[in-house]
């Protein structure tokens, strides 16, 4: 088996990968923390036999994870930002600060769609864009919808906006205070993606297609305007490329790959962008 951990500053994630089928064998999450118990926080080290590490958190947290680690596995690949790797260049002037969670998205996006714009809804929503040839950009950071949420401190933070709303309903104004914050944060976070998505690929000229990852994807994805892809699986699709282990990861597979939409025409993103100008 292959235990892969997408450990965020809040979140950690896990799933455990059949070495041989490539088949998700099971998975879970744990708040993140400074030492790990295997059998409660992940699964018993017995069965695995290669870890593979996409870490945001401190880094005595991932040093700790690691030793943890090596004593039970004999393999454990930690992943790390880099100036190129798989036909893409880091867009940072220091690429060793860019998240490594953004760059294995950005990976994993440019294997499986070639330029691409990246989105990751989880404690802060990321926005990477990587250009035909494989040049990243750079991207976007902004709060996530449940650190706008306690920002406001009004006692809110605990009712989360069901993911399956309709966008029209969350659009409109709310007649509660929970209502009110709720769909105030929506509209903040829909409206900076389709934004920022238009103006850059104005900028650019070229219409990208649209990834979107993370445990706010669903609720945040109601209210885009453009055709895009849910990819839960994006980062651990980004340490698949990256190390691959299984005879269906080395010929280029990744588990949990979408069908990817084409994009709608740059001259419609254009006529959306201006017509959001002028009026």
């Amino acid at each position: 088996m292959i235990l892969d951990l997408d450990i965020g500053n809040t979140l950690s994630k896990w799933r455990l990968k059949d070495t041989a089928s490539s088949e998700i064998r099971s998975r879970g999450a744990v708040w993140t923390r400074e030492e790990w118990r295997p059998g409660a926080d992940i699964p018993d080290l017995d069965v695995v036999e290669a870890v593979r590490i996409s870490s945001v958190a401190r880094e005595a947290v991932l040093q700790e994870t690691v030793t943890l680690l090596k004593r039970q596995v004999g393999a454990v690949h930690v992943a790390r930002s880099a100036a190129e790797a798989l036909g893409v260049s880091n867009g940072y002037r220091e690429p060793g600060r860019l998240g490594v969670d953004r760059w294995m998205g950005s990976l994993a996006g440019y294997q499986l769609a070639g330029a691409c714009c990246c989105v990751d809804c989880g404690s802060a929503i990321t926005i990477d864009f990587v250009l035909p040839g494989g040049r990243h950009l750079g991207g976007y950071i902004l709060p996530g919808l449940r650190l706008m949420k306690e920002s406001l401190q009004l006692g809110t933070r605990n009712v989360a906006i069901d993911p399956d709303s309709e966008a029209d309903e969350l659009l409109a104004p709310g007649r509660n205070t929970v209502e009110a914050v709720n769909h105030g944060i929506f509209m903040a976070a829909v409206s900076a993606v389709n934004r920022i998505y238009s103006e850059v690929c104005d900028r650019e000229g070229v219409a990208l297609p649209l990834l979107m990852t993370g445990g706010d994807a669903r609720v945040v994805s109601r209210g885009m305007r453009v055709p895009h892809a849910l990819w839960p699986d994006m980062v651990y699709a980004g340490l698949e490329a990256c190390f691959p282990l299984t005879p269906a990861e080395r010929a280029g597979r990744m588990a949990g790959a979408p069908r990817v939409p084409p994009p709608v025409t740059l001259e419609k993103i254009r006529a959306g962008l201006a017509f959001s100008v002028f009026v």
